[in-house]
């Protein structure tokens, strides 16, 4: 049996986790002193929720390696195969950890991907790793195929504020002061070309030029058809609606089940009323 697995940034609901039978291993959100398993026992919202009016700053961590040991050992003893793909090196340890264990374990047929990606990214990858699965692939086949697949992964978000890159000490008080002053909306890219890093590519005065600077780029890095086309938000779907009345200018017409809501893991240093787009490139 070929096993899919992926962390929480990848976004998934727990409903559609169990339908595409993916393993799941979720981050841990901290609040002062108390800590929940994203998507288990807070859910997006309840995060979103408690970030806009919490004193303490949230942290996020990896899963743990006993907690990967033991999906790797019984992977192992049931001479199963995994493909594991986890939230970029770029951004997490998840990958790492996930690597060292699998050495430690000494098990040659699981498959740890660096998918130098996040949330809609991730997702894409997933669900490509599931259909090749239930078409008969086994785990190195998908494994390559997903090698190959995250470098056409394309991710925009259009930050609504600064002040959660500001609060985990990311940006500057001059950079946050400068940026909170002209109503900078700036827009951050993740990708296999930065190895996976999140990068500000561009500053917009107001929401209406950010969007447009996102949907102008898929000109350039023009979609592919074959693959869906997700627009992400966090906390309020405002944005993203915008967002997609724009894309749906452009010719890309997206559905309400392709709108979705991105968690804890990324929504920590992006804030809430982001919106994003995430997509395979021809």
């Amino acid at each position: 049996m070929v096993i899919i697995a992926t962390d929480s940034a990848a976004d998934f609901e727990m409903d559609e986790l169990q339908k595409m039978n993916v393993t799941y291993m979720p981050m841990s959100v901290i609040f002062g002193n108390d800590q929940y398993l994203e998507n288990i026992s807070i859910s997006k919202e309840q995060f979103f929720e408690r970030l806009r009016s919490d004193e303490h700053f949230p942290k996020t961590s990896q899963p743990s390696p006993a907690e990967f040991e033991k999906l790797f050992e019984e992977a192992k003893t049931n001479g199963d195969e995994i493909v594991y793909l986890p939230l970029s090196s770029g951004l997490s340890g998840d990958y790492q950890t996930a690597m060292s264990v699998k050495n430690m374990v000494g098990y040659d047929k699981v498959y740890v991907i660096d998918t130098l990606t996040c949330t809609g990214g991730q997702r894409l990858l997933v669900e490509k790793a599931v259909k090749m699965r239930d078409e008969g692939c086994d785990g190195k086949t998908i494994a390559e195929a997903m090698e190959s697949l995250k470098k056409k992964t394309v991710i925009y978000t259009v930050m609504d504020t600064l002040e959660y890159l500001y609060k985990n000490g990311r940006l500057s008080n001059a950079a946050y002061y400068i940026a909170q002053l002209g109503h900078i909306k700036p827009i951050m890219h993740c990708a296999w070309e930065s190895n996976g890093k999140a990068e500000i590519v561009s500053k917009h005065i107001g929401l209406n030029k950010a969007i447009r600077y996102i949907v102008d780029r898929l000109d350039e890095e023009v979609p592919d058809p074959d693959y869906p086309f997700y627009v992400m938000y966090t906390y309020d779907k405002v944005n993203a609606y915008k967002l997609a009345e724009k894309l749906k200018e452009k010719g890309v017409e997206v559905s309400e089940d392709r709108i979705i809501p991105v968690g804890a893991t990324v929504g920590a240093h992006i804030g809430p009323y982001a919106c994003a787009v995430a997509y395979i490139k021809k």
